[in-house]
């Protein structure tokens, strides 16, 4: 038995290991994507904590789905985010399930590329909304009387580009239309209905996402405008983003030689087929190599592959 475990375990290892070199060349080549898309996670977050200081108190402006669903209180609000943040968490650690599962459908530099794309879009076209008119936030700390709906005139420039984080992003009002929360949760939910595998996680992970709605609108995080919006919005910049880039490589199961999914630079004077021995975790045998195809992306559930005829370019 303990035998068994050290040998499984030395196997796991040597999967992380090899996938980790596969995904540094990776992440050598892709740096400057994967980097532009986290600095504009921050140039998000400063443009809603400038719309902040724009933000005027108000009364709470009618709304269809005040009207229907039941007030949950600044007691209950934090259902909302915690669904938010184990939808969160659970996307990111399935990202990263390549390097320890021997499935393998993509490579995780690619998938992140493609998924910083679709958030740097969508925040764009929310940062540009919020801030050509500001209404009175919904929440209870942006209404009248609250002494966090007015943010007063900061005494520097570092008090702005610091942006209080967290606090400033918990606390923040004015950025409205339309919702960050279903930007994430849509791109999220949509990218693993495409790219993951199983069925029954697909329908849990859009139950979640349409509870998620309500639960905003119910916590009067948003008005119902930002989260309609956010729905056919984040969909439409997916679609359109989603034509432009190339095709994620696919990782499939073969017994023909593998090509490399992506033109990655040869280094040290190793040859291609070195780097296809690295890329399948094998460094003599080829009975177990696994064929990447240039295909669409596009998985059945449970792991089976949907193979294209013509192909299609990889990045």
């Amino acid at each position: 038995m303990t035998f068994y475990v050290a040998r499984e375990g030395s196997k796991l290892w040597r999967r992380v290991c090899t996938e980790t070199s596969v995904e540094l060349q990776l992440l050598a080549e892709k740096w400057k994507l994967i980097l532009a898309g986290l600095v504009f996670q921050y140039i998000h977050g400063l443009a809603a904590r400038g719309v902040h200081y724009l933000h005027r108190p108000g009364p709470t402006l009618q709304d269809l789905g005040f009207f229907l669903l039941l007030e949950l209180g600044q007691q209950r609000a934090y259902i909302s985010e915690t669904l938010f943040t184990f939808l969160f968490i659970s996307f990111v650690l399935w990202t990263f399930h390549p390097f320890i599962f021997q499935s393998k459908k993509f490579y995780t530099v690619v998938l992140w590329c493609r998924v910083l794309a679709f958030l740097v879009a969508s925040q764009a076209l929310r940062i540009i909304t919020f801030y050509s008119t500001q209404l009175p936030g919904p929440n209870y700390h942006c209404r009248e009387g609250s002494k966090l709906a007015r943010l007063p005139r900061p005494d520097s420039v570092l008090e702005v580009l610091l942006i209080n984080f967290p606090r400033g992003a918990i606390y923040g009002c004015g950025d409205l239309i339309f919702s960050s929360h279903m930007i994430f949760t849509l791109v999220f939910v949509i990218t693993y209905q495409k790219y993951g595998t199983k069925r029954c996680i697909k329908q849990i992970a859009w139950l979640i996402a349409v509870a998620l709605s309500f639960l905003i609108i119910a916590s009067r995080k948003h008005y119902t405008v930002d989260v309609v919006v956010a729905w056919y919005t984040v969909n439409l910049v997916i679609f359109f983003v989603d034509k432009k880039l190339p095709e994620m490589p696919d990782r499939t199961s073969g017994t023909s030689p593998p090509s490399l999914p992506l033109s990655i630079k040869e280094k040290d004077g190793k040859s291609k087929e070195e780097n296809h021995k690295l890329i399948n975790g094998n460094s003599v045998d080829s009975i177990d190599w696994r064929q990447r195809t240039q295909a669409n992306g596009k998985l059945q559930e449970d792991g089976n592959t949907v193979h294209t005829d013509s192909p299609m370019n990889g990045s």
